[in-house]
C-alpha cells in the first residue's frame, strides 16, 4: 500500500506541477482571459428592448449601444451638451405665425403657430446584419411572407441562416416617429408627443380602424399612413412640425424613442407565429449603433458585440478644463469603439458581484452599503477616498452628482403645513432649518448625497454655486461654505408663527403633523425614528402612516396627504424639467400632474411659461434666479439632497468619466486586457498545499484500514 500511495502521491504532484497558473474561479471560458471584453453585470431582465416602448435605465444599458437617435450627449462636457450623432449637424430650428411667415429664434411662444425641426443625416450608415434585409436572387426579401411550415424548425433569430443589410435613411426615423400613434405598441410618452407632434393624434385614431390581423400578421405598413406633422425632404433629411414652441425637445432627440426603425424590420417580427416564439422586437433589437446584441439569455448573460458594419466614430478632442490631467483625452481622435465585447451577467445578489469584482472578473463595481466601509473611508476635510486594501490594488473612485433631487414636500392645500399664510410659511421654514440633511446623508447614505439648496441639481442649467446659489432661509455663508442655521433660530420662527415649544397659542394643543409614506419594512424604521427626532427639535409631533403605494398614490392624487417624501431624476438636462414640478397647472390633486406639493403662485407661474421656451442664457439664468428666490422663501418643499454616485473601476479600464445623461458611453471605454490577465492571475493563484495535505490525510487514514483487512485476509488464509 506505501508504495501505492506513494506512486498516486507523486502523480498528483506532478500534475499540479504541470498546471498553468490559470485561476481555477474563472467564470469566462479561458480563451477569453486576453480579448477585449468589458465585464459588467446586470440585475434584472430588460422588459423592453423595442425603443419606442422602453424608458427603463437598466434597458437602456443596452439599447443605448444598439439604436442611434440623431442626437447625443457629449461624452465630456459639463454642463451636459447635445452632439450629433447621425446628424450632419445640430438640427435647424425654424418658427413660423399663423401666416407662415418665419419669425425670430428669441419669438415669445405664444406668437409661435408652428416649431419646424430640419434634420439632416450622414450618408453611408448601414444597419447591422439581420435576416429581416436577406434577399434573394431576383430581389426579393427572404424571411417576409413565411409560413407555418417555415417555421417549424425556427427557434431563435440565429436560425434564419440568410441576413442583409441596408443604409439608413430620413424615412426610417419618419417611420419611428409614427409608431408612436400605432395601436400595438404602447409607448410611454406618446401621449407627451401627441401634445406637440402635428397630426400625431390623428394618425392614432385613424390607425386605430385598421385591420391589420391578415392571415394572423400584426403588420400595419406605416409607411402608407400619412402624419402631418413629418415632412421627407430627400434621401438623408426630414422635417418634425410641432404645435408650439417646445426648445426642450430636441433633447427627446437624442433619447432611443427617436431612434429609426426600418420598415422591413417591422413587417418581419409581425409575421404570424414570431410573437409565439419570442421572436420578437423586445428580444432581438436591430440598429445601426456600435454594438448589436448576440446573446439574450436574461438568466444568466447578455452579451454586446461589435456591429461589423458600423461606421466607426471617433473619441471626443475636447472637454473640460481638467480632462487633459485627469487622462480623459489621451485617445482624442482615436476610432471607437475601443472593446470588440461586453459580456454582462445575471448577479441577483451584490455579495457575489462585489467579490467577483474583487477578484478581477468584473472591470466596474458599484457600492452598496454592506461593501461601503470596506472600499470608502472620509477624511479629515470629509472627502471621500478608498481604503488602504483598495489603493494596494489599483482600483479607482469616481464620484458625481446625480441630475436627481430626493425631497420632502408639504401639501400646499392642507389648512395646517399649507397655504400662504404668515404662519404657515414660518412653520415651513422652521421645519426646513431642523431637518438636518447633512447628517442624514451621513448615517443613511453613507455620506453619498448634496444638500439641496433649491430644485435644480448641480450639473443643469440654472444652477449656482458658491455663496450665490445658497438657500439663505436655510443656510449661512462662513469660512467659504454653507452652514445650516441653528436649531433656536428654528424655534424663534416658531414664536412668530405661534407655535411655541410646538404648541399652538391659540390653543394650547400640542402641534400634530402626520407624514405619508409607502416606505414599510424594518430598514425603515431608524429612518422614521430620524424624522420624528427631527420634528421633535421643535416640540412638533409626527405621525408616520405607512400605506400600501396604491393607497398612497390615492392620497397623493386626491390632495389628502399633509407631508410626504419623493424624488425626481431628470429626464434631460435643463431646468424645464425641475422646474415644473412646482408649476401651478401641474398641480396633483386637480389636474394629475407632477406638482405633487399642489403649489401655485402666480408670478412663479408666470416666469416659467417665459422661461420653459427661452435659450440658455443671461437672460434666463436671471428668471430662474428669480423663480429659486420665491420657491425659497415659499418652501414647498424641504429641498432636500441630490444623491452622489460612487462608483469604483479597475486601472485597467480606461475613459471611466461619468455621464450621467448619456446613455450610449460603452463604445468610449478602454481595456487593457493584458494587464488585467496578469492581475486576476496574482490575486487568485491556486494554492495547492491544501489539496497535497488533503492527499496525506487521506493516505494516513486509509493504511491502518488497509493493513488490517490484509491481516483478515492471511489469516483466513489460514
Amino acid at each position: 500500500m506505501t508504495r501505492i500511495a506513494l506512486y498516486w502521491l507523486l502523480c498528483s504532484l506532478c500534475y499540479l506541477a504541470a498546471c498553468s497558473d490559470e485561476p481555477w474561479n474563472n467564470p469566462y471560458p479561458g480563451d477569453q482571459s486576453q480579448q477585449n471584453i468589458y465585464y459588467d453585470v446586470f440585475s434584472e431582465r430588460p422588459k423592453h428592448l423595442d425603443p419606442i416602448s422602453s424608458y427603463s435605465a437598466n434597458e437602456y444599458v443596452f439599447l443605448g449601444q444598439i439604436y442611434e437617435p440623431p442626437l447625443q450627449y457629449h461624452f465630456l462636457k459639463r454642463p451636459y451638451q447635445l452632439t450629433p450623432l447621425t446628424a450632419t449637424e445640430m438640427p435647424e430650428v425654424s418658427y413660423l405665425d399663423t401666416e407662415g411667415r418665419f419669425l425670430p429664434e428669441t419669438v415669445a411662444a405664444e406668437k409661435v403657430h408652428r416649431a419646424i425641426y430640419r434634420i439632416s443625416i450622414r450618408p453611408g450608415i448601414l444597419f447591422q446584419p439581420h435576416p429581416a434585409f436577406a434577399r434573394g436572387d431576383a430581389g426579393t426579401y427572404l424571411y417576409h411572407d413565411l409560413t407555418s411550415g417555415d417555421l417549424a424548425d425556427v427557434y431563435t433569430l440565429d436560425d434564419f441562416i440568410e441576413k442583409g443589410t441596408r443604409e439608413l435613411t430620413a424615412e426610417d426615423y419618419i417611420y419611428q416617429i409614427k409608431r408612436f400613434a400605432h395601436p400595438g405598441v404602447h409607448s410611454p410618452i406618446g401621449g407627451l408627443m401627441s401634445k406637440y407632434i402635428l397630426g400625431l393624434d390623428e394618425l392614432g385614431r385613424s390607425l386605430a380602424d385598421v385591420q391589420p390581423h391578415n392571415g394572423g400578421s400584426r403588420y400595419i405598413d406605416l409607411r402608407k399612413h400619412v402624419l402631418e406633422g413629418v415632412r421627407l425632404i430627400d434621401r438623408y433629411t426630414f422635417e418634425i412640425s410641432l404645435k408650439e414652441k417646445y426648445p426642450q425637445f430636441i433633447y427627446w432627440l437624442s433619447m432611443s424613442f427617436f431612434a429609426p426603425m426600418p420598415w422591413e424590420v417591422d413587417r418581419f417580427y409581425s409575421q404570424a407565429g414570431m410573437k409565439e416564439k419570442n421572436i420578437v422586437l423586445d428580444w432581438y433589437p436591430v440598429g445601426t449603433g456600435p454594438f448589436m446584441l448576440t446573446v439574450n439569455n436574461p438568466n444568466r448573460q447578455m452579451v454586446l458585440e461589435r456591429n461589423p458594419n458600423f461606421r466607426g466614430e471617433t473619441y471626443p478632442a475636447e472637454g473640460e478644463e481638467t480632462d487633459w490631467e485627469d487622462g480623459y483625452l489621451q485617445d482624442a481622435g482615436k476610432r471607437m469603439p475601443f472593446i470588440d465585447k461586453a459580456v454582462f451577467s445575471l448577479e441577483k445578489e451584490n455579495i457575489p458581484a462585489w467579490n467577483k469584482f474583487l477578484q478581477g472578473y468584473y472591470d466596474t463595481s458599484g457600492i452598496d452599503s454592506d461593501s461601503f466601509d470596506q472600499a470608502v473611508q472620509f477624511n479629515a476635510r470629509g472627502d471621500a477616498e478608498l481604503t488602504q486594501v483598495m489603493q494596494e490594488k489599483g482600483i479607482n473612485l469616481s464620484t458625481a452628482v446625480t441630475t436627481s433631487s430626493y425631497y420632502m414636500g408639504f401639501n400646499m392645500l392642507d389648512d395646517v403645513i399649507g397655504g400662504d399664510s404668515q404662519r404657515a410659511l414660518l412653520l415651513r421654514r422652521a421645519i426646513s432649518i431642523v431637518i438636518d440633511y447633512e447628517e442624514y446623508i451621513s448615517i443613511f447614505a453613507n455620506g453619498r448625497g448634496l444638500p439641496a439648496q433649491g430644485p435644480i441639481p448641480p450639473g443643469i442649467f440654472g444652477n449656482l454655486e458658491g455663496e450665490a446659489g445658497i438657500n439663505p432661509y436655510v443656510y449661512e455663508w462662513k469660512n467659504t461654505r454653507p452652514v445650516r442655521r441653528t436649531v433656536e433660530e428654528a424655534r424663534r420662527l416658531m414664536v412668530e408663527a405661534g407655535y411655541p415649544n410646538g404648541r399652538d397659542k391659540q390653543t394650547g394643543k400640542s402641534l400634530i403633523l402626520y407624514l405619508d409614506t409607502p416606505a414599510a419594512g424594518p430598514g425603515t424604521k431608524a429612518v422614521f425614528d430620524w424624522y420624528r427626532k427631527q420634528f421633535a427639535k421643535l416640540g412638533i409631533q409626527l405621525v408616520i402612516r405607512v400605506t400600501d403605494y396604491n393607497r398612497f398614490q390615492e392620497k397623493m392624487i386626491k390632495g389628502t396627504a399633509q407631508i410626504f417624501m419623493w424624488g425626481w431624476n431628470a429626464d434631460y438636462p435643463d431646468p424645464e424639467n425641475f422646474l415644473f414640478l412646482l408649476y401651478g397647472p401641474n398641480g396633483k390633486a386637480e389636474y394629475n400632474g407632477e406638482n405633487a406639493a399642489n403649489y401655485r403662485n402666480s408670478e412663479f407661474d408666470t416666469l416659467f411659461n417665459r422661461m420653459k421656451s427661452m435659450a440658455n442664457g443671461p437672460e434666463r439664468q436671471q428668471l430662474i434666479d428669480r423663480m429659486v428666490e420665491i420657491l425659497r422663501r415659499d418652501a414647498p418643499w424641504i429641498w432636500g439632497y441630490h444623491p452622489v454616485g460612487f462608483s469604483l473601476y479597475h486601472q485597467w479600464y480606461g475613459n471611466a468619466k461619468p455621464n450621467l445623461m448619456a446613455n450610449n458611453t460603452l463604445k468610449y471605454k478602454r481595456i487593457d486586457p493584458v494587464t488585467r490577465e496578469k492581475l486576476r492571475r496574482e490575486w487568485n493563484r491556486p494554492a495547492y498545499w491544501p489539496f497535497i495535505v488533503l492527499f496525506f490525510v487521506l493516505v494516513v487514514s486509509v493504511i491502518p484500514a488497509w493493513r488490517s483487512y490484509k491481516r483478515r485476509e492471511r489469516s483466513a488464509a489460514l
